[in-house]
């Protein structure tokens, strides 16, 4: 699958926003610590990735009911739904200069990942994390997603790459006061 970026500026996807809030002091010390561990910033990448995918739950899977949206809730309070879990991502990326999107994969609601951009290409990753077995994993040769889409029924991936959350989306995940509302008015297309 192509990816496409829906802004031109390579610029925007180390930008921050309210949701990616990479110069938050949270962010800032984790991204801090992380790359303390790091050789060169494809394992800064891999650190951060795993840190997201490992160290914080997604909401679903504990049965958190905590609602976070903004990248430096979801770190301090270590909790997110997938799109969350993905703004947290991006933020930690962009925080070190790794050019981030954010992307899409259609199931019954939408699913959020991210995209990150090296050696001139962009390369989708899940920090969603899976189940045991069918973890998602770090990688530019190829994708490892938590999950693949049934294209028979009707589910799929979206080529689209963008620089801050699609309004849609952030709207769901900042009017919800938990996260079973916010699964009861998490959109299902955009």
């Amino acid at each position: 699958m192509e990816l496409i970026q829906n802004t031109p500026d390579l610029s925007a996807y180390l930008a921050a926003d309210e949701a990616i809030d990479h110069h938050h002091p949270v962010v800032r010390q984790t991204a801090s610590r992380l790359a303390d561990g790091a050789t060169h910033s494809y394992d800064y990448a891999r650190l951060a990735f795993e840190f997201v995918r490992d160290e914080i739950p997604h909401s679903l899977d504990t049965g958190d009911p905590r609602q976070t949206w903004r990248a430096s809730d979801v770190i301090e309070r270590r909790t997110g739904i997938c799109c969350a879990k993905a703004h947290a991502l991006a933020a930690l990326l962009r925080a070190e200069g790794i050019p981030t999107a954010l992307c899409r994969q259609k199931f019954e609601v939408v699913h959020g990942l991210v995209a990150v951009r090296f050696d001139g290409a962009w390369h989708r990753q899940d920090p969603r994390g899976g189940e045991p077995g069918e973890r998602a994993a770090f990688r530019l040769d190829g994708e490892q997603p938590a999950f693949v889409p049934d294209t028979g029924a009707g589910e799929r991936d979206c080529p689209e790459l963008y620089a801050t959350p699609h309004p849609a989306i952030l709207a769901a995940l900042r009017g919800a006061p938990d996260v079973p509302s916010l699964w009861r008015s998490c959109p299902a297309a955009l």
